[in-house]
């Protein structure tokens, strides 16, 4: 069993158990969690491996790929933008990025970004890999094609292209990236660490990504196919842009670490993801992200119901 380091504050301790029962009774191979509460850290723990083949230890500092976590803190980006007055929520994205406005896109706003439903879940075009991890022509993709429904009557989860098109809304207003306005306003005010865009010198603390094995179940195998086949919504938002992407080791590379997708490959550890968090919600060590009026807006259910 993989021992368990770090603290949590009296009347946590269950948290620490079902944390080492994840080692101990689930195959966990290696772990971080924290936990703030009222601005302060509470729970504190890590254990187990961030590298089997190498048998490096998990340590208090180590970073992992946090995927889909990004696009909370991108949004968060984007509301201090708003607390400025420097974006409007229901305002047109091509306000701030006048060649989004093409096929169809005049008047998707921000807010129907923020909650996918732009109608560009899936990004049209040809693209390489290096291309995409180039940024622009990604965001010159995405700003010729037309939506794939009306925007704003249904919503689709914008997997990728939700961190391409605020990304390019938030480097259009400030002249800074994503990675580096977040660098800028959130993670560097609060000393946390979260990367989009990883500095290479950082790159030895990052775990390594193990792949789910390949499914062999016949059954298990037409099930994926009806949900996350090629001909399908889903298949085609997390396979793209131009079926690029599979969840194995390509997200182990120094080229998938160090471009900006501020959608989908932040890089943090389990301390930086929750000072954020908190700091979106409370004082942390004198630093509030953004104030309660712009977070009351964030928290406001804006659409309910299935995914296209």
């Amino acid at each position: 069993m993989s021992a368990v380091h770090g603290q949590v504050t009296a009347g946590f301790e269950p948290v620490r158990e079902a944390f080492a029962r994840n080692f101990a009774e689930r195959g966990e191979v290696g772990a971080a969690l924290c936990v703030y509460r009222r601005g302060a850290p509470v729970v504190d723990l890590w254990g187990g491996l961030a590298d089997p083949q190498a048998q490096r230890p998990w340590q208090a500092d180590t970073l992992c790929l946090v995927f889909s976590t990004t696009k909370g803190i991108t949004a968060a980006c984007v509301h201090r933008l708003v607390e400025r007055g420097e974006i409007a929520l229901d305002a047109p994205v091509a306000r701030y990025w006048p060649e989004f406005a093409a096929n169809g896109k005049r008047d998707i706003t921000i807010r129907q970004v923020l909650t996918h439903r732009a109608g560009l879940a899936a990004v049209e075009g040809d693209l390489t890999l290096e291309e995409v991890c180039a940024w622009e022509p990604v965001v010159r993709a995405i700003a010729a094609q037309a939506p794939g429904w009306e925007p704003g009557t249904e919503h689709g989860y914008h997997a990728r292209s939700f961190g391409w098109i605020l990304g390019e809304v938030i480097r259009r207003v400030t002249g800074l990236s994503a990675g580096a306005f977040l660098a800028k306003e959130l993670a560097g005010p609060l000393g946390a660490d979260f990367f989009v865009g990883l500095p290479e010198a950082e790159e030895p603390r990052v775990a390594r990504l193990l792949p789910a094995p390949a499914l062999t179940d016949p059954k298990q195998i037409a099930l994926r196919e009806r949900f996350m086949g090629p001909d399908t919504w889903l298949g085609r938002v997390l396979s793209g842009p131009s079926n690029l992407f599979a969840y194995d080791d390509m997200w182990n590379t120094r080229a998938l670490h160090a471009t900006e997708m501020p959608s989908s490959n932040g890089i943090a550890s389990a301390r930086g993801v929750a000072r954020i968090y908190a700091a979106l919600v409370g004082e942390v060590d004198g630093v509030r992200l953004p104030r309660p009026k712009p977070m009351e807006a964030a928290r406001t259910l804006q659409v309910g119901g299935p995914d296209k």
